[in-house]
Formats: C-alpha cells, structure tokens, sequence
C-alpha cells in the first residue's frame, strides 16, 4: 500500500503543472515561461504523437526554458515555468480563443485533441492552465507584498523559418500598448553588436487574453515579451550566452533611477484603461 502510496505521490509530482525559481521579490520582476517543456502526462498516450512530433516547435519553445533558468539566476529574480506541452493546453491563450487546445500545428493533427470535447477542455484548464495563472497571481500579490508591484517578462522562442521562409532576427520583443519596459528592452537589445532586433515581430504582441494581457496589461503592470530565434538557444552555450545578453540589458533597466518608479507603477493604458 505505502509504495503504491509512493508512486501516486511521485506521478502527481511529475504532473505538477508549474515550478517556480526562487528570487528576490524585492527586485521588481517576475520571469514567466509560458512553453516551457513537451511533457505530456503518460495517461494522454502523447496525444497520438511520435516522439520526433514532441521534439518540435509545436509542443513548446525550444531552449526557452534554460534561458529562462540561466536569467533568473543571473539577475535573482523569481521565475515560473510551465511542465506541460502547449499542444495539451496552451496557457498563453485566452479561454475562449480557438487555439487554446490545438487539432493541427504546422501541418500535423493532433490526434489526441481531434474531436475533443468541452467537457474534456475543462478537465484540462482545470488541471493545468488554472493553477499556473493562479501560481502567477500570487506571485505578482507576494511581489507587490515585498514592495514593488513586479515588471512582467516572458521568454519565448521562434523558428528561424516559416514555410520556408527565413527569418532574420536574432531577437525581438512583443508588446501591445504599454511602453515602460518594451522601449527600453527595444533600445538595449539594439546595442548587442550585429544581432537584428525585431518589434512586434514574428507575432503581434497583440493578443487579448494571452498570458501578459491577463497579468499584465488587466492589473496594469509593466511587461512585455522576448522572443529569441531557436537556432541560437539550441546548445546549452548558447542558451547561456543569450541568457547573458538578456541579463545586461535587463539588469541595466531594473537599475535605472529614471525608468524604475514608472516600471513599478501600476498604470493603465489605451482602450484597457479604467
């Protein structure tokens, strides 16, 4: 009884939906890593897909999450990280947009999520895309607790082509109608020698009720996104060297007397307002 005991307590831990990276709130930023890792819990049978599928850009953001770890360590900040595949549910999704649980990514059915119903939807916003927002809402109150209503940052990654079409930048940032991080990461990534910065680009950071619309732009807090091209965060060098340059930059912000009152300032902007 006790190992049977053992090993349920053993799979729920596997199955955890979230880990966190301890940091100090004090500094006013809190990482977020919304595709994280292609975990798919054993009871979904990999969602009908072979283990080349769940190596791909279509179950999460290639080396997002070690670039994520490697930041949060440099600047010690508190991160979370999500532990479950986007193609199970994404949770940089609003509720009701179509995407949210994906039947073909890039070309491929999912065979696990065709002809999914509602009822089997909820049993997975429940179990997984809830209590990672819920982990990200008590971590930004701890924040604001400790002083500082955090500065919201997430780490993405993005393919160097799309239908085969090359995509030059090294890096971008994605954000919607707030400025107060977004311009200055925009004109500190644009100081690393020869890397092509891209704004709002290959994705709009348009996208209501994704994860920094949920966290950031409804409570008013600063935020944006970074996406990095995954041929460069392939290698753990350069995950850790990406990392680096993140960290330069963003240490230099989170230092300046003139950008940080407003980067820990609850403000509202455009039609969000109010």
């Amino acid at each position: 009884m006790e190992r049977r005991l053992d090993s349920l307590r053993q799979e729920q831990m596997e199955e955890a939906p979230y880990r966190s990276i301890d940091g100090d709130w004090g500094r006013g930023l809190l990482l977020l890593c919304d595709h994280a890792e292609n975990r798919i819990p054993p009871s979904f049978n990999a969602l009908g897909l072979s283990h080349e599928d769940l190596g791909r850009h279509i179950a999460y953001d290639i080396g997002a999450a070690a670039v994520t770890e490697h930041l949060a360590r440099a600047l010690g900040v508190p991160a979370l990280l999500t532990r479950f595949s986007r193609l199970l549910i994404d949770p940089n999704r609003g509720l009701d947009d179509p995407t949210l649980v994906m039947q073909l990514s890039d070309g491929r059915i999912v065979p696990g999520n065709a002809g999914i119903t509602p009822k089997e939807i909820e049993a997975r916003i429940t179990r997984y895309y809830l209590p990672y927002h819920h982990a990200v809402d008590v971590a930004i109150d701890t924040a604001t607790a400790a002083g500082k209503p955090p500065a919201l940052l997430a780490i993405h990654s993005f393919t160097q082509a799309w239908k085969s079409v090359p995509r030059p930048w090294h890096v971008a940032v994605l954000w919607d109608k707030d400025p107060r991080l977004a311009m200055p990461l925009l004109e500190g990534l644009r100081t690393i020698p020869e890397a092509v910065v891209g704004d709002n680009v290959p994705y709009s950071g348009q996208l209501r009720g994704d994860t920094l619309y949920r966290h950031g732009t409804m409570r008013g807090l600063a935020h944006a996104l970074i996406e990095i091209r995954q041929d460069l965060v392939l290698s753990p060098e350069g995950q850790e060297e990406w990392a680096g340059r993140l960290a330069a930059v963003i240490g230099k912000i989170l230092r300046s007397r003139e950008l940080s009152p407003r980067l820990h300032a609850v403000e509202r902007y455009g039609s969000h307002a109010g």
